[in-house]
């Protein structure tokens, strides 16, 4: 793995005031990503993971230090990044090609290619059939393939993911990382993905930095070199999945 650096992320801090309390998320973290490159982001619970991602797509403002992208200051949201949560965030009132459609909707595209984008991808994300289905007639593995799809439509040059399968059960998780790859293999975009589940991180990533307990800092950042389709019961694949458990076992002994 290498490259040209994509995010390059210098001696970043955050602080969250509130009248008289102070909590420091972020402290000096520095970090890079490569274009292409699926980057995966372990750390304890509460360490800040979230706030990161947040910084990167421009919804929250570093107390200081910076993120480039392609050596560009981020100063706020852009295009240039999509975002996908845990929570869905569909629109209830629209059907599947409509949620996709909504930010080609608020760029203006004209709806004859609205519509060719949004059935690209949703047969790349395996949505085809529930082109004209609403989000309560969706199980919740479908309902974040439309999120992604909807992030990815707008062509971004990195996709930021946050615990987007945290609420998922096994099965249908199981799916989606299968598929989340596939599709990643296709378009070769940049993803930072946020998990708090280790062996998920090995399954998806071409390497994994692990965050100290808050406020955030980079402990270690470990290539996983192997080839995909990875088979987790591999004594590669455990390899892997305890070192980075022992790393986080500085931080969370319990673990």
């Amino acid at each position: 793995m290498g490259g040209d650096v994509i995010i390059n992320i210098q001696n970043l801090t955050k602080v969250f005031e509130k009248g008289d309390k102070r909590v420091v998320a972020i402290d000096g973290l520095n970090l890079s990503v490569f274009k292409n490159e699926f980057f995966c982001i372990v750390g304890p619970s509460g360490c800040g993971k979230t706030t990161l991602l947040k910084i990167i797509a421009g919804l929250e403002k570093p107390t200081s230090g910076k993120v480039l992208l392609e050596g560009v200051e981020v100063e706020g949201p852009g295009v240039d990044r999509g975002m996908v949560f845990q929570e869905f965030g569909l629109f209830p009132w629209r059907n599947v090609t409509k949620n996709i459609e909504f930010g080609l909707e608020i760029k203006g595209w004209p709806k004859k290619r609205r519509d060719e984008a949004a059935k690209t991808y949703i047969n790349l994300i395996g949505l085809k059939g529930f082109e004209h289905s609403h989000p309560r007639e969706l199980s919740s593995g479908m309902k974040q393939r439309v999120a992604i799809a909807r992030a990815l439509v707008n062509d971004p040059k990195v996709l930021l993911m946050d615990e987007p399968f945290g609420s998922l059960d096994a099965q249908t998780r199981w799916i989606l990382h299968v598929k989340l790859l596939e599709v990643w293999s296709k378009l070769r975009k940049t993803v930072l993905f946020v998990t708090h589940n280790v062996e998920e991180a090995v399954y998806l990533a071409d390497r994994v930095t692990i965050l100290s307990k808050r406020p955030a800092k980079v402990i270690k950042t470990i290539k996983i070199d192997l080839k995909r389709p990875r088979n987790k019961l591999s004594s590669n694949f455990i390899k892997y999945r305890e070192e980075i458990i022992d790393v986080l076992r500085t931080e969370v002994p319990e673990l």
